[in-house]
Formats: C-alpha cells, sequence, structure tokens
C-alpha cells in the first residue's frame, strides 16, 4: 500500500478585508471644496462631486460640508470685509490655504452659531494638517476676536453690497434701477426652496410631499433628508426644477401631437416638460456626458425623448419643426441663490464672450422652424445682454419673426414677470413670500 505524499505546495494567500474607511473630517472636505472654487475656478457642484470622501460621509455631514461651502461664498463679502479689519495686511498666496480656513471659520461663528471655541480650534487644526504651523496663532487670535465682536459688526454691514461683486451691482442698477437692483442682491442671500415639476396631479403629490402648489404650476417643497428617498421620485412622477426654469416650455403652448426641438436640453428638465404635454421632442446638446445624463433623467420619467449630440448651430433636423425652446449657454447670475459661486467665478468678459454664441444658435433655431411655428429663447440669467438685447439685435437684423407677447395668464397670472415688449422676465425676489425664484428671460418668436 502506498502512502500518498503530503501537498506541499503553497497554499494562495488569504485575502484580507479592506480596512473600513475612516471617516473624512467634514471642515477638511469643505476647504478642499471651497479651495477648488476660489483657487481652480471649479464650480461648487463640480467640487462637491469631484471630492471622492464625500461618498463616504453619513448624509448630515454631507450637508454640513455642502451648507458651509456655499455659505461661505454666499457671504464671501461680508467675511472678507470683517476678517480684513482683523488683519494688519493681507495673506501672502502661499498661505491662500490660511485665508479659507479663516473665511470657513468665519462662516461657522457668524451665519452657523457655532460655539466659539470648536470653530477656533478646528480652524487651527486645519492650518496645521495643512503645513502651516506658522498661522496657527494668528489665525487663533483673528477668529477669537470674530466670536467676541463680529455679530455685532455683521449686523451693521450693508450685506446686500458686499456680497453682489461691482460687475453685477453697476449692471443691474444701470438696467433695472437701484431699488431692483438691491432686491436682486437682498434675494441672493436666502437658501432657496425646493421646486419640481410633476407629469400630473400636482395636488395629489403636494399632499404627499408636503408641499404647495404655486401660481405658475410648481410644486414647492422644503424638504429634509436626501431627494431620492421622497415619494415620487422612485417611480419617476416628478423632476426637480425651479418655478421659473419651468415657465419658458409653457409659452410653446399646446404641444401635444407636435414636433419641438429642444436646443442645448441638458439636464433635461423642459424635455421631460415637453414630452409629459405630448410632444414628439428632439432633444440635442453638445456634449455626450451631458447627453448621457439626460438621458438617464428622461428614463427615470418614463418619457420617450429622440437625443441627439451635435452643435446646433450647424446641425439641422430632417424636417423643419412646429415649434423650438432654445434654452443658451450664459452666465447663469439669475441662479445666484442655488449657485452662489457663480458671482465670484464669472465676469463681465464672460458675458460678452458668450454673446455672440448666443446670437448664432438663436440664428440657427430661426431656420429649424417652419413658418408660423414657435420659438422660445430663454437665458437663466439678469444680464439684459443675454435677454432683450439678443432677440432686438435679431429683430433688427431683419430675421424673418416677430415678437408673441407673453400674456400674464400664461404665467399664473402674475403680471409683474411679463415686460412692457412682452417678455418674460423673473428676477430672484419674485414670489418672496414664499421664498422667492430664479432670475430667467423668457422671449417668445412667431416664425414668419
Amino acid at each position: 500500500m502506498t502512502t500518498k505524499p503530503p501537498d506541499r505546495r503553497p497554499r494562495p494567500a488569504q485575502k484580507k478585508r479592506p480596512e473600513p474607511r475612516p471617516p473624512a473630517d467634514p471642515r477638511a472636505v469643505a476647504l478642499d471644496v471651497l479651495t477648488a472654487v476660489l483657487r481652480r475656478g471649479h464650480g461648487l457642484d463640480e467640487a462637491l462631486d469631484g471630492h471622492t470622501d464625500l461618498a463616504h460621509m453619513e448624509g448630515r455631514d454631507r450637508g454640513f460640508v455642502r451648507n458651509l461651502t456655499a455659505t461661505a461664498l454666499r457671504r464671501k463679502g461680508q467675511i472678507d470685509a470683517l476678517l480684513g479689519s482683523f488683519l494688519e495686511r493681507s495673506l501672502p498666496p502661499k498661505a491662500a490655504a490660511v485665508t479659507d480656513i479663516l473665511r470657513l471659520g468665519a462662516a461657522q461663528i457668524l451665519f452657523f452659531e457655532t460655539p466659539a471655541h470648536a470653530a477656533v480650534d478646528t480652524a487651527v487644526s486645519l492650518t496645521r494638517a495643512r503645513r502651516q504651523p506658522t498661522y496657527a496663532g494668528l489665525v487663533n487670535a483673528v477668529l477669537r476676536r470674530l466670536a467676541q465682536g463680529g455679530l455685532a459688526l455683521r449686523d451693521a454691514q450693508d450685506a446686500a453690497r458686499l456680497n453682489t461683486p461691482d460687475w453685477l451691482w453697476n449692471s443691474w442698477s444701470a438696467a433695472y434701477g437701484e431699488a431692483t437692483c438691491r432686491r436682486i442682491a437682498e434675494a441672493h442671500l436666502a437658501e432657496p426652496p425646493l421646486d419640481v415639476s410633476v407629469k400630473g396631479d400636482a395636488e395629489h403629490w403636494a399632499g404627499a410631499l408636503g408641499g404647495t402648489v404655486l401660481p405658475t404650476g410648481s410644486l414647492r417643497l422644503h424638504p429634509h433628508g436626501p431627494i431620492p428617498a421622497l415619494p415620487g421620485f422612485a417611480e419617476g412622477a416628478w423632476w426637480v426644477q425651479d418655478a421659473a426654469a419651468a415657465l419658458p416650455a409653457r409659452l410653446l403652448g399646446p404641444v401635444a401631437g407636435k414636433t419641438v426641438l429642444d436646443l442645448c436640453a441638458a439636464p433635461g428638465g423642459k424635455s421631460a416638460q415637453l414630452a409629459a404635454a405630448g410632444a414628439r421632442v428632439i432633444a440635442v446638446d453638445r456634449a455626450q456626458g451631458r447627453v448621457s445624463r439626460l438621458r438617464a433623467n428622461l428614463a427615470r420619467l418614463e418619457l420617450a425623448v429622440e437625443t441627439v449630440v451635435a452643435d446646433a448651430i450647424a446641425w439641422r433636423p430632417a424636417e423643419p419643426a412646429d415649434a423650438l425652446l432654445l434654452d443658451v449657454p450664459c452666465s447663469a447670475t439669475g441662479t445666484l441663490r442655488r449657485h452662489p459661486d457663480a458671482a465670484w467665478l464669472r465676469t463681465e468678459d464672460d458675458v460678452k464672450a458668450l454673446g455672440p454664441l448666443q446670437q448664432a444658435l438663436l440664428e440657427a433655431a430661426v431656420a429649424m422652424v417652419r413658418p408660423g411655428g414657435l420659438i422660445v429663447y430663454c437665458a437663466c440669467s439678469l444680464q439684459p445682454e443675454e435677454g432683450a438685447q439678443r432677440i432686438d439685435a435679431l429683430i433688427g437684423a431683419g430675421a424673418p419673426v416677430a415678437r408673441q407677447p407673453v400674456g400674464a395668464e400664461e404665467v399664473g397670472g402674475m403680471a409683474e414677470l411679463v415686460t412692457e415688449a412682452g417678455d418674460l422676465r423673473t428676477f430672484p425676489f419674485h414670489l418672496d413670500h414664499v421664498g422667492g425664484m430664479d432670475g430667467f428671460f423668457a422671449a417668445r418668436l412667431r416664425r414668419l
């Protein structure tokens, strides 16, 4: 009888389970995000989405990071003015991280009512962790002084003026008058509510979500917790869309059975409105990534829309469309309540640079619509160069279009949303008694 020799081959090593990822410090993540916005020019949403630690944080901590960075940006003018009064001189460029640490600490003390010792201690720890130990004493001293007398100084500030860059203040004052400019700036200081558009039965979903149906037809919510967890989201009953952003698509009137083009369509809120109303929608956007996001959003809503990845200036439909909606790339100064970073990232030169693109898109849109068809041009901007001036230039150049004035009955009876020329112009202080709305411009044209 033979004995089988023992198996002396090395056994494969047992794979170790990965160590659980230690929770990230929310204030350190907020510093990374603020730095990405102010030092590298990233949008706030882009900086938040691009931070890998956020995905591993509790929902409460993620909310804190977003709220803290948004507040530091929304109140940046006030914060910088107060910090400047406590600093003998500006910090050098190599200490840029220290400046942002001071901004976050000040935001907590002045607007979060964080206990002074907590805000100061974490700021000092962050300063040392970012290899700036020589500034730890300065951070400690400045924030302690701010905690002692900062609230009284804050209350004496002209918050609206300080938090609005000069170029925006001057532009709005010239276009609308200083009183309206101030109302715009004051509205930007508040965190906006959440508006949604529903596929049907707004009253039912108002009850299910604890919301209110606005005069314009949107549903306004004040949710607590993540949006995907709210009733109706998973089954595609509604989508997030500011009340002002929902108005332009409605200006096309009854669209059931009509072919409607949606240019610069991503992320798809207006395409969803048109499809839900029965239109055959062709949504065009030049970026593959943006079209992929649009498709995902419409798939959740179970709405059929034809999508095209193309430059709308050069692209043409197989046949002229019955109607067209053009939401042009713009400075987005009408959305500063939601995107306070734009106030500090955009410049007057950006507005000027976008003008030729907007005009080219508008001229292309005219060529895509049959005679008698409607075109709605819109921009989430408060800059007149991106609104009425674009339409005046188009008509002045002899384009075969005529303004089709908007009636107050089309916008919930809110006559204040309609200009003398018959265009739509919303301001952030409209509906201020229930939380305001974004700044939007829209003009309706009929193809001759």
